[in-house]
């Protein structure tokens, strides 16, 4: 059983407290970056960098310059600290601080996750056959992160017999873990002398030996898989290399009935899979169908016979099957055939039935499927925008299917299904404190015009005691990128806005999957541009149908979400009061040339090379460090973590610097760097809700 670790979701609440934060301005002045200049040659281009020194993290000027840019920010926002105490208050109010999980069965035992009074992380445990016996502590995570300011366990799996535990542990939030084993007999816990071990960890058949990925100790890719002999010696054998550096992942795991230890590396737009019986950890791992240029597919594994979910000759996905001992492509049968309308996102595989993921129209639906005679029916859902999942399904031999449901206006709930008699059953749901009632807030899928005669969908939620079209404050988020869908779920933090009457957006903008692969090919590569200009025709679309005004109308993204947030308001600055860019992906192109940096190569798919001049030409187009300009920016606030593997800190770092020192109106330009943590901010669910109260005070503070 390998589980990526995981935190209980927030919950939400209302009654909450309007307060003003509008006073004086801060006086403090804001840094001033030493610029010295960096000719960077392309093509023939030359482009002036002045901030390129900020590169390096173990230069004290640099590290002293951080410092300063957080001291100016807790100086500008000085007058919202006691806004940021409230805002934090009624986020923690809303959470059952003591919530466990739900309980999922395997192999015998209930495993679930728990956390108790104060607590910053989870303590993961199980009880043996039933609910009601003695509970086993697995991880006591709070104690292990003792001494550490950053602490992760990333994933873990239970050895075969039940007997073992290997997890992995990060410390600085780079992506860098050490892996242990632990007795859960004798709760001995060992080493396994694991370097730059990437997060993932599996058990083989014989309960000795384990596989796990590690990272190039440079350039923190994805590199090796690695087979270590917990009886053995110290020393791991490499079972496998990639070669090619412009794979994004590489992971091992298993099959869902443990027959088969597979070896994944992919990326967004191909990818290739090997498997090894899980009984011969020793065997040489094989492989089952041959990277193709954009192809895609995944695999499980069913009573003889693998089911594969691929995009071979099917943008959208299809399903094929073929025997175990015939894995190329050449010998599979399609079982659903492709559909322009519907994407296949994802399978679950049960002994006597198939479930399916499947996505129409933005929304998904579960298909259940017979195995004996391929009798089929749908798990449907009411709400105008929702989001449904397949959940944790560790069982074959088993009628009941579980999936999860949350939507704008509903708390995360998950549902057991008996797949023969169609009977649902709650079985958790996120606890909501306080005085919580979903019926005060409404949720509404509308459709933007694109300037290309597109329609792109736009979630909102709002309360409904305030006139949605009455120009409201509005926080606009997007995403699109990678195919990464942006789904509406609960979010309990948002309600420290919605209480104050701001509206919430979610643009599906292209980029993202949201409606079909098409979709995102058209926001990927040289169309990358349409995910911003379906950015701006949405904000411009709930403007125009008076939800917001461009006084207050703000906007967020983070990671690649960042990058969008870069290009609008390059783009289309008066459109925006202010900005929240999380760990922005902004120095597009010095980064994609690169070749250092841990996930350069593996982005060719995504945004292209720009040692090709086209590809070069197209990023140095909307690059949004490279296109600021002279012009009034609205205001700003941007998130950096030090240890960030994914965005480097210099990139948000120099994108500050340079936009205060082009802004010509007067706002903020605003920069806060976690010293102590990497891409995803606090490791701690209590210290990130600090990060969210700092990001809505700043919201607040502006609003008119």
């Amino acid at each position: 059983m390998k589980h990526t670790a995981f935190y209980i979701l927030s919950t939400i609440a209302a009654g909450l407290i309007f307060m003003s934060c509008s006073g004086p301005q801060d006086k403090a002045q804001p840094p001033v970056a030493e610029k010295i200049e960096q000719q960077l040659i392309m093509h023939g281009d030359t482009r002036i960098d002045f901030y390129y020194w900020m590169r390096d993290r173990e230069d004290h000027a640099v590290i002293d310059y951080l410092n300063t840019e957080n001291e100016y920010l807790k100086a500008v926002m000085s007058h919202t600290e006691t806004l940021q105490e409230i805002l934090y208050d009624e986020m923690l109010g809303r959470i059952k601080q003591d919530e466990s999980s739900a309980p999922w069965f395997h192999n015998g035992y209930y495993y679930y996750a728990r956390y108790e009074e104060g607590g910053e992380y989870p303590i993961y445990c199980r009880r043996r056959g039933s609910m009601d016996a003695p509970e086993e502590i697995l991880l006591n995570v709070p104690q292990m992160a003792e001494g550490y300011n950053y602490y992760r366990i990333r994933n873990y799996d239970i050895s075969p017999d039940n007997r073992q535990i290997a997890y992995t542990v990060d410390t600085i939030g780079r992506r860098q873990h050490t892996i242990y084993i632990k007795d859960l007999e004798t709760a001995e816990t060992r080493p396994t002398y694991a370097e730059f071990a990437a997060g993932d960890v599996v058990w083989a058949a014989d309960n000795q030996t384990i596989f796990y990925t590690v990272l190039d100790p440079v350039t923190l890719r994805y590199e090796r898989i690695l087979r270590y002999n917990t009886k053995g010696s110290n020393v791991a054998n490499e079972v496998y290399y990639e070669e090619d550096d412009t794979y994004y992942y590489m992971g091992v795991s298993k099959t869902k009935d443990g027959k088969y230890l597979t070896i994944s590396m992919s990326s967004s737009a191909s990818n290739e899979t090997l498997i090894l019986e899980s009984d011969n950890p020793h065997g040489n791992f094989r492989v089952f169908e041959p990277r193709k240029k954009d192809q895609l597919y995944v695999i499980e594994h069913y009573n003889g016979k693998f089911y594969i979910l691929t995009n071979n000759e099917a943008q959208n996905f299809r399903l094929m099957e073929t025997p175990a001992e015939r894995t190329g492509s050449h010998n599979w049968r399609e079982v659903i055939p492709h559909r322009d309308d519907v994407l296949l996102e994802g399978m679950s595989v049960f002994s006597n039935h198939l479930v399916i993921q499947e996505r129409t129209k933005g929304l998904r639906e579960m298909r259940i499927i017979r195995q004996n005679d391929g009798h089929e029916h749908y798990i449907s859902f009411d709400e105008e925008a929702y989001t449904a999942a397949i959940h944790i399904n560790e069982e074959m031999d088993t009628e009941i299917f579980r999936f999860s449901y949350t939507s704008l206006t509903t708390p995360a709930t998950i549902y057991d299904y008996n797949m023969n008699t169609r009977e649902q059953s709650q079985i958790w749901q996120q606890t909501v404190l306080g005085d919580f009632d979903p019926v005060q807030y409404e949720t509404r899928r509308l459709y933007a015009p694109a300037r290309d005669g597109e329609e792109i969908p736009v979630t909102i939620v709002f309360r409904k005691d305030i006139d949605p079209a009455g120009i409201n404050p509005l926080l606009q988020h997007g995403y699109g990128s990678y195919g990464s869908s942006v789904d509406p779920r609960f979010n309990s933090n948002a309600i420290s806005l919605l209480n104050r009457g701001f509206i919430y957006a979610l643009a599906h903008v292209r980029g993202g999957q949201d409606l079909g692969r098409q979709w995102y090919d058209d926001g990927k590569l040289l169309n990358k541009k349409n995910t911003f200009s379906d950015f701006i025709d949405v904000s411009e679309f709930l403007i125009a149908n008076n939800y917001t005004s461009p006084e207050k109308l703000f906007a967020s993204g983070g990671s690649a979400g960042g990058l969008l947030m870069g290009a609008v308001i390059n783009m289309r600055p008066e459109l925006y009061k202010g900005i929240i860019a999380g760990v922005p992906f902004v120095d597009v192109v010095t980064t994609m040339l690169d070749e250092s940096i841990p996930l350069t190569t593996a982005e060719y798919d995504e945004w292209g090379n720009p040692n090709i001049k086209e590809y070069y030409d197209y990023m140095l187009s909307y690059s949004p460090y490279d296109q600021i300009t002279r012009q009034d920016y609205p205001n700003v606030l941007i998130t950096s973590g030090l240890h960030d593997s994914q965005v480097q800190f210099w990139e948000p770092t120099k994108w500050a610097a340079k936009l205060r020192e082009y802004n010509t109106a007067d706002t903020k330009i605003l920069l806060t760097t976690n010293l102590e943590a990497g891409h995803g901010g606090a490791s701690g669910r209590l210290r990130r809700l600090q990060e969210i109260a700092l990001q809505y005070a700043f919201l607040l503070d502006l609003v008119e």
